[in-house]
């Protein structure tokens, strides 16, 4: 299930339903350091749950409860592993430096975390309540009625509107100051992923009119693996990373950011606050951390 659909299927339902699932141990999978392949053989034990789409490599896995063992049930702690495998080299370092660059420019962001070798990132699944019941989630793609293949289509005005068409009265401006926020932050670390896709409304119930914009997910620097990348999505005009700085103040009125300055200025603070603490991971991955400070350059120049 994700947020409150779920596919099913007789047979794959049958073979579920047969298989003990005790999960697995969130420090376990941080912790390993074995010779086997920890992301392949979740992969393999897992794939029935797969359930999540996206370019990169991952799984979603149920975490170990200190109970009795369980069988399958919508009502699990999941987390979504992610690993970059040889295709995209330091992703797992990548995603956990500009997710945290996020998290410490005050935007929400789900629970994460990098395993002690480095090759994996796992997230803790938002859309879940505190006692494990679903709650709504709907991506921007579906709610403008679009498939899959159309997520770089539209803009992120586009989003700006189905927040205020979709979204609670009382929630319309904060999940607007949240959009301008991700998108500023997309642009200023490189990330050219920010598809329709990546952005999603949080709902309790339809009737209940509490839709939100969703936690911030998927931020990852892509120019290190793609040097010549663009945004996802047209910004008022434009999908230039590097022309991105005008459109950002464009794009402010859209979302009723009065000081749009500020909130980049305070972006580019995170950003070094991040990556002073981080030097080891720095350390590990120099072609990422180069492709980020090469996006963050003229921000600096401009807002630093």
């Amino acid at each position: 299930p994700i947020g409150r659909v779920k596919v099913s299927s007789p047979e794959v339902d049958a073979l579920l339903q047969r298989q003990q699932f005790p999960g697995e141990r969130l420090d376990e999978i941080l912790a390993w350091d074995g010779a086997e392949d920890i992301f392949a053989g979740l992969v393999d034990r897992y794939i029935l749950r797969a359930g999540i789409s996206g370019v990169q490599p991952k799984v979603l896995v149920p975490e170990h409860q200190d109970s009795a063992p369980q069988r399958f049930t919508s009502k699990t702690s999941d987390l979504i592993v992610k690993s970059g495998r040889g295709e995209f080299p330091g992703l797992a370092i990548n995603e956990f430096i500009c997710m945290s660059v996020a998290k410490e420019a005050g935007i929400i962001v789900p629970e994460f975390y990098l395993s002690d070798n480095f090759k994996l990132f796992v997230m803790r699944r938002f859309d879940r309540d505190d006692q494990l019941n679903p709650i709504g989630f709907e991506d921007m793609a579906a709610l403008m009625g679009l498939p899959a293949e159309k997520k770089y289509s539209k803009s992120y005005s586009a989003i700006a509107k189905a927040i205020r068409l979709f979204c609670a009265p009382d929630q319309v401006q904060d999940s607007l100051a949240q959009l301008f926020a991700i998108v500023t932050l997309s642009c200023i670390v490189g990330n050219g992923d920010a598809h329709l896709k990546n952005f999603g409304l949080l709902y309790s119930d339809p009737i209940q009119r509490d839709a939100r914009l969703a936690p911030a997910y998927d931020i990852v620097n892509t120019t290190a693996y793609i040097p010549e990348d663009v945004l996802a999505l047209d910004l008022v005009g434009n999908k230039s990373l590097f022309a991105s700085r005008q459109g950002l103040l464009d794009f402010a009125h859209a979302c009723d950011v009065a000081r749009p300055e500020e909130v980049i200025s305070g972006q580019l603070q995170a950003l070094e606050q991040v990556l002073a603490r981080s030097l080891e991971l720095s350390e590990q991955v120099p072609e990422v951390i180069a492709a980020i400070r090469r996006c963050a350059e003229p921000f600096m120049k401009t807002f630093g």
